[in-house]
């Protein structure tokens, strides 16, 4: 890790969700070695280096979301001398709600050379622990936080195929879970972790309205969802006329209708497309 902090540019630095034995040996070299450390919170971050027993001989600035525009300018100067700046946040990989993408964008923008030592997340270990399909996954961030955007962001993942990953707030978690069973149905299947790596690690998995009632006793702790994809669906391709004829009512051309619809529901363009013609005919 040496070779990092000597050459200069922007380190991305993952941090340990909470045991300090998971941060890689390249992260305590770069924080004794970097010129300029970036923190999202300046004390949870000497916090750490006194565990890891690091002594930081940079100077260490804050970079938390209210701050992180007006930082930027000092630290891309910083940048252009060619010093090591070492961004990390709270805990997982910078950039990944948590502060970080701006200056990663600028960066590349000027083109100044980025880098990033790997190591926790709080998005992969809760999905490797779920016992959900882990080959194709999304990751949605936090949950929103308004009814009506909630209901819509919930009704977007109705049909999604893949096993979904988000953040969500203790205190929300129990109402979340009562929407999203009702919106996606009681049989759909996630799995709650909470304190990831920490002494009270604890991950819980069962359907939506299990999962519901469980939190409505109170959660505490940084909470990770993995929702399980949507159940593929059996659909006829005479059903899906209607919705194309539509589609071509509204505007759209034909072809690129029923090429829309039956990739969305997996049926045959051609099927589809012949379907349409014949229900024309008649």
């Amino acid at each position: 890790m040496a070779d990092v902090a000597s050459r200069g540019g922007l380190v991305l630095a993952a941090t340990p969700l909470g045991d300090p034995g998971d941060a890689s040996a390249r992260l305590v070299s770069a924080l004794a070695g970097a010129e300029v450390i970036a923190a999202e919170d300046t004390r949870r971050l000497r916090a750490l280096a006194a565990a890891l027993g690091v002594t930081t001989t940079g100077k260490v600035v804050s970079f938390y979301e209210d701050v992180e525009t007006s930082r930027l300018p000092k630290l891309l100067e910083a940048l252009r001398e060619g010093q090591t700046v070492l961004l990390v946040t709270d805990a997982g990989m910078p950039s990944v709600s948590d502060p970080g993408y701006r200056l990663v964008a600028a960066c590349v923008a000027e083109d100044l050379p980025v880098t990033c030592l790997p190591g926790p997340s709080a998005v992969t270990t809760a999905l490797a622990l779920s016992g959900l399909p882990c080959d194709r996954f999304c990751f949605e961030g936090f949950a929103p936080r308004k009814t009506g955007e909630k209901a819509k962001w919930l009704a977007g993942l109705v049909d999604e195929p893949r096993t979904v990953v988000f953040f969500e707030s203790p205190h929300r978690l129990a109402a979340t879970l009562r929407e999203a069973a009702e919106v996606l149905g009681g049989e759909r299947r996630a799995a709650v972790c909470r304190e990831l790596t920490k002494t009270y690690e604890e991950v819980r998995r069962g359907t939506l309205p299990e999962l519901a009632g469980w939190a409505e006793d109170g959660v505490r702790g940084e909470i990770t969802v993995v929702l399980a994809p949507a159940p593929p669906r059996s659909v006829r391709v005479a059903d899906l006329v209607g919705e194309v004829a539509d589609r071509v009512a509204a505007g759209e051309r034909l072809k690129s209708a029923a090429a829309e619809v039956a990739t969305a529901t997996g049926v045959s363009k051609k099927e589809l497309y012949d379907a349409v013609l014949a229900a024309r005919r008649s």
